[in-house]
């Protein structure tokens, strides 16, 4: 996907997010969304966030983690026990 600004004669650029694919050995490209009415900035973020790569070098610096919730298999396991009641027996 890519963020592409096409310029029309008397008005606005529009700002298209597309996304390129190969048919019968033929590239294509396909509008996703319009993006005209989004923010300048934001246009531009976008476009930093679809390019390959990190955009961010450290997360740790910009996100302090203040809670963290169970996942997956962990957050199944639990919702079980509590449905069967196990959680009681466990605590005690």
């Amino acid at each position: 996907m890519y963020v592409e600004r096409i310029p029309n004669r008397n008005s606005p650029p529009a700002v298209l997010l597309r996304e390129s694919y190969r048919e019968d050995g033929k590239f294509r490209k396909r509008t996703l969304a319009n993006l005209l009415k989004l923010a300048s900035e934001t246009v531009d973020d976008l476009k930093i966030l679809l390019k390959p790569g990190k955009t961010v070098e450290d997360l740790e610096e910009i996100f302090k983690i203040i809670r963290s919730r169970p996942h997956g298999h962990l957050a199944a396991t639990l919702s079980s026990l509590r449905k069967l009641g196990l959680h009681t027996l466990i605590d005690t």
